[in-house]
């Protein structure tokens, strides 16, 4: 990567492990389905204004509908599910378990997008996973039905989010490119879609009294929907412009020192010396990973095919 790309890496994973922070502080007052409605809503909002300000225009040139589908996938189900989680999880944890994204990107790559799945992705994927385990398995939360559901669910929205990548290259990358800001807007508009009939239900079965939200869940619902996800969005699709769905998908296992350290910094959660053993571990499957970029991947990011924001 060259240096705008990596600093363009280490901002989005900062802005992505304070998103856990803010989800901890929401969830236990909105409830999961608010906290992700709210959170697609204002990104759309603030991705609406920064194209306003940019002045790149709307234009969508047919995939419109490419990026409401691409919103449900890679925004409306995981955020639900990291809503779910945050209930039971600490935030360090859940970026933790965020980490295994590019390993699920390896892995659904060679099962269902022809990516050659080399000796290098295998000792990384094993690599990652265990350092994950170590950090699950040895931190200070009890492993309990709880816990083991958020786990799940982690693991379902990383899914998720391995799949987005490739995806985003199949709908929107090789038929022609589209605006990253524009990829990012529609695809907010699609998670909110899929998630307004959830927050219908949500509100007449659990109704809310807003008026007596405390402002600090308010300021961590703006910073997640503003900063996590609109400008957090910009970045990672134009990082998929730069360096390809694969490298792009390495910020998440940037992810966990940053959401270990908000969490220690801000909720005074536990870090140990798991956090770090595994953490090392995630360390070198990410560099094991960087090591081998597919031949797809390497030609998308030599042509280019997304535009410049």
């Amino acid at each position: 990567m060259n240096p705008m790309s990596l600093l363009r890496l280490f901002l989005l994973a900062a802005l992505w492990g304070g998103s856990f922070l803010f989800m901890r502080v929401s969830v236990p007052v909105l409830g999961a389905i608010p906290t992700a409605f709210c959170r697609v809503a204002l990104g759309a909002l603030g991705l609406y204004g920064l194209i306003a300000f940019w002045r790149t225009g709307f234009s969508f040139k047919g995939k419109f509908t490419a990026t409401l589908f691409l919103g449900v996938i890679n925004s409306g189900i995981p955020f639900l599910l990291f809503a779910f989680a945050a209930k039971v999880l600490p935030a360090g944890y859940s970026a933790i378990i965020n980490a295994t994204t590019p390993l699920m990107g390896v892995l659904i790559g060679a099962l269902a997008f022809g990516e050659q799945f080399t000796m290098s992705k295998a000792v990384g994927v094993v690599t990652g996973f265990a350092g994950v385990a170590i950090l699950t398995r040895t931190g200070p939360t009890t492993v309990n039905g709880p816990m083991l559901w958020g786990i799940a669910s982690c693991l379902g929205a990383t899914a998720c989010y391995g799949l987005a990548g490739f995806l985003t290259k199949r709908w929107i990358t090789l038929r022609g490119g589209l605006g990253s800001s524009n990829v990012a807007l529609g695809s907010q508009i699609g998670a909110m879609l899929m998630l307004s009939p959830f927050m219908v239900w949500d509100e007449a079965t659990h109704p809310l009294t807003w008026h007596d939200v405390h402002a600090n869940v308010w300021i961590s619902m703006l910073a997640l929907g503003l900063l996590c996800t609109s400008f957090g969005y910009v970045l990672y699709f134009r990082l998929i412009a730069d360096v390809g769905p694969m490298k792009a998908l390495t910020v998440t296992f940037l992810i966990p020192f940053f959401g270990t350290l908000w969490g220690w910094l801000l909720l005074n959660e536990v870090a140990t010396l798991a956090h770090a053993f595994g953490g090392g571990l995630i360390a070198i499957a990410l560099w094991l990973i960087l090591q081998q970029g597919s031949s797809q991947v390497q030609k998308i990011n030599s042509n280019k095919q997304i535009e410049r924001v």
